[in-house]
């Protein structure tokens, strides 16, 4: 009897397993059904599901999981999500890379805190603490090479100029660098060391001289190029790189991000920046990286042969990482953080642009005709234009090449609108551009820059007004200048807050649909991807982010600290904790 029941047994055994073995060959591993509590598709037909379905890195169906089971019989199915959010993949589509892995590699003394790869960086709120961590940097960093440190900012910290910082060092190259990227502070001996005299002066608007006919210290815009020419070494150190670029990289992935562009490709010289991300960008990177290539990078490189060479980069570069976009980056005005975006009357009435209106980078006088080739060409354009004067010469520009024939689809992105009019507004709209605005001008300075052109900071950063407009519209970082978080983002234009703990233009806020839709579907658009991601639709690519939370069921102040599992990236699962 135990010899019958001990072979029943086996015989029972081992049909469990044939079946087994059955069942495993019946499935097919490339089809994965996966299942959430609850997936936001952005999908304006089905906007809410809870399965999708992926083969080969491709949305193969959406629907619900029974459903989908029956009509694929042999898929997998993952339950890994099923106690949490699946959204499109979160999208920054404005950053600068090498700028953040040279920022990052740096020492800190920001005007309020700031996020970094290690931690968050204290602010200092005033110029007393400011010059006093200087000094307590400088101390820390023995001996007398050359000290740049990132942050400051002048309407919380004050003025500064060499005699400033003269007082803390006079023994080594002191370097200060503004927290738009845009402007450098040095001492005297700094001046020195980047061979900056008063005779850049004659043909460069950014070199301010003093009531001595000397520098004061101050070198921005203009003469940006030739400072760092001469300085170079201190910015792009392979080692002071490379850590900035893992930190950089490691930030988009606590966030959630799957895919950012590089808004400035060639600023720091193509075989440079090129040799990085050869370096830094494999296979093991969490976040796809497209390149925006920059007019006057290119055009310095190349001449008469920008076009070709961007159609060529954007061919070669089809089937690998970092990809080129077939798109041109252009500049109308200069910075919002350091005052010289370009202005309309009366210009600025404080801060260290008082009385003056602002920089032209590309102005009124020559912008559309250097629009204009690349338009003909089918490029996409984005625009840095900050100023409410800028907003008018860009639309202009827009408007003249528009005349010459527009390639279906092609557009033109307004890059960080720091200020925008309602009638901007408007026109924008009838010419079909779409908006990419600065997350963080809002929050860091919808107070504080009321000094510098008072009450016309309620122009600053309108989505509410864009969105209703008809205006494809999103938010970017412009990382390192904020943190790539775009729930972050999200959460500061559905509040309007402000750090100091007010509200900027209140009828401005975004709804949680609009928020989300901005930092996918719409970042998107902005980057002319809008047929491959952004939202969860059969045929677009399986990049997603998993969330602990359902974002349409979360306070807008909680946002940025709903908790990111990790990413999906062409259906393979990249949790962070790997």
């Amino acid at each position: 009897m135990r010899y019958i029941l001990a072979l029943a047994g086996f015989f029972l055994a081992f049909g469990l397993v044939a079946c087994s073995q059955k069942t495993d060959e019946a499935i097919d591993a490339n089809t994965v059904i996966y299942t959430a509590k609850t997936i936001l598709t952005q999908d304006e037909s089905a906007p809410v599901a809870h399965a999708v379905i992926v083969r080969d890195g491709k949305i193969l169906a959406i629907g619900e999981t029974s459903t989908l089971q029956s009509e694929f019989p042999k898929a997998a199915v993952d339950n890994s999500f099923e106690n949490k959010t699946i959204v499109p993949g979160l999208i920054d589509p404005h950053v600068h890379m090498i700028l953040g892995a040279m920022m990052y590699a740096k020492p800190f003394a920001p005007p309020w805190d700031v996020q970094t790869p290690t931690g968050v960086v204290k602010g200092l709120p005033d110029r007393e603490s400011f010059l006093t961590r200087i000094a307590e940097i400088n101390a820390e960093h023995e001996g007398a090479k050359p000290l740049v440190i990132y942050g400051f900012h002048n309407l919380v910290h004050g003025a500064l100029d060499r005699h400033d910082l003269d007082k803390i060092t006079i023994d080594r190259p002191l370097i200060i660098w503004h927290y738009s990227g845009h402007d450098f502070y040095l001492n005297t001996k700094g001046l020195k060391y980047a061979k900056v005299d008063a005779s850049w002066a004659d043909n460069l608007e950014g070199v301010p001289l003093g009531s001595d006919g000397q520098p004061t210290g101050r070198v921005f815009e203009d003469a940006i190029f030739r400072f760092l020419t001469n300085v170079g070494p201190l910015f792009l150190g392979p080692v002071d790189i490379q850590r900035g670029f893992t930190g950089l990289e490691d930030m988009f992935a606590q966030n959630g991000v799957t895919t950012v562009a590089e808004m400035g490709y060639g600023l720091f010289g193509l075989k440079v920046e090129d040799t990085y991300y050869k370096a830094f960008i494999d296979d093991q990177t969490r976040t796809k990286v497209y390149l925006v290539p920059e007019h006057r990078a290119f055009s310095h490189e190349f001449n008469d042969n920008i076009i070709p060479t961007i159609k060529t980069m954007v061919e070669n570069t089809k089937d690998t990482w970092p990809r080129v976009l077939p798109q041109i980056k252009l500049f109308t005005d200069a910075a919002f953080y350091s005052q010289t975006m370009r202005l309309k009357s009366p210009g600025y009435t404080g801060g260290q642009s008082k009385g003056q209106m602002g920089l032209w980078v590309m102005g009124p006088d020559t912008l559309t005709d250097i629009m204009r080739p690349y338009w003909q060409a089918g490029l996409d354009v984005h625009i840095h234009s900050n100023g409410d004067a800028a907003q008018d010469a860009t639309l202009t520009a827009l408007e003249a090449v528009q005349k010459d024939g527009t390639k279906d689809g092609q557009r033109l992105i307004l890059e960080h609108a720091g200020l925008v009019r309602p009638e901007q507004i408007t026109r924008a709209g009838k010419l079909g551009a779409g908006l990419s605005v600065a997350s963080h001008y809002v929050h860091y300075m919808g107070k504080t820059y009321e000094e510098a052109i008072g009450e016309r900071v309620k122009y600053m950063t309108p989505l509410a007004s864009s969105i209703k407009a008809g205006i494809p519209t999103t938010m970017h970082s412009d990382a390192p200048l904020a943190p790539p978080s775009p729930l972050t983002a999200a959460s500061v234009h559905m509040l309007r807050s402000t750090r100091e703990g007010g509200v900027s233009t209140p009828s401005e806020r975004l709804s949680a649909e609009q928020a989300l839709k901005a930092i996918t579907l719409d970042a998107a658009w902005s980057l002319g991807l809008e047929n491959e991601i952004g939202s969860i639709e059969v045929g677009k690519q399986a990049d997603f982010t998993i969330l602990d939370a359902n974002p349409l069921e979360t306070k807008a102040e909680d946002w940025p600290h709903i908790k990111v599992w990790g990413v999906l990236l062409d259906g393979k699962k990249k949790p962070l904790n790997q």
